[in-house]
């Protein structure tokens, strides 16, 4: 049984990477997209749909409105890049809350749980394995006015300065992007990726040499925080032979 999936969002690129995804799992289906939440009470007025996508920050009415506007919601998945409407989100009983910019893996796990919670709906999906290769798996990033598509197999380390971070690739090409590293952590696999300081993500199959107070990943030199290097530790030391 497919899942009917709304869309809304005032942002067409936003539209876009959430119809990508829609498309790349088998069980969804794409019922339609919509700009503004007036546009979207009038698709559910005329049109069934089993899972909505919404935006928080719209014009006219914005997300939180539109769902206090809905007698018999949907499923309610929220698709934001603030994360302090998160508690009245879930007052509203949505089912996830997702974080811009937002990984494929992420937004998987958030499709897993609608499967989850409505049993009818069927098989639950386990993994994403077989949907995205390692080497197309990828996230947008906000960086000069724009969201920058970027492949999870090019970062070599993420760094956190002041007021924005970088994401340092493997053709020595540097992102700069105003999401904090907290947020761009959340959106990352713990299989592939490492909080190694406060200020640094590290991915680690970019390793090249490492002891208890750095790692080495191309030309430059990662600190190990002292908070961090316990748990650094005891998980690089999994993968190594003594």
């Amino acid at each position: 049984m497919k899942i009917k999936c709304l869309i809304i969002d005032d942002e067409d690129l936003a539209l876009d990477i959430l119809e990508e995804f829609i498309g790349r799992i088998d069980f969804l289906q794409l019922a339609g997209r919509c700009k503004n939440a007036v546009d979207a009470l009038g698709f559910m007025n005329k049109t069934n749909v089993d899972l909505i996508f919404v935006d928080i920050q719209m014009p006219g009415l914005t997300g939180i409105q539109l769902l206090k506007n809905l007698s018999n919601a949907p499923s309610v998945i929220i698709t934001t890049a603030y994360p302090n409407y998160a508690i009245e989100g879930f007052e509203l009983n949505v089912l996830d809350y997702l974080l811009k910019p937002i990984a494929f893996e992420r937004f998987f796990k958030s499709v897993n749980r609608f499967f989850s919670q409505n049993t009818k709906y069927a098989p639950v999906l386990k993994d994403n394995s077989e949907y995205v290769k390692a080497e197309e798996a990828f996230i947008f990033v906000r960086s000069d006015k724009q969201m920058v598509k970027i492949f999870l197999w090019d970062i070599l380390y993420i760094e956190s300065k002041r007021n924005y971070a970088l994401i340092n690739l493997a053709d020595r090409t540097q992102i700069k992007t105003i999401s904090t590293i907290s947020n761009i952590e959340s959106i990352l696999s713990e299989k592939d990726f490492m909080r190694v300081h406060r200020s640094f993500i590290i991915a680690i199959n970019k390793i090249h040499v490492f002891n208890a107070g750095s790692i080495h990943i191309a030309d430059s030199h990662i600190p190990i925080g002292r908070n961090y290097t316990s748990y650094v530790l005891s998980q690089l030391n999994k993968k190594s032979i003594f």
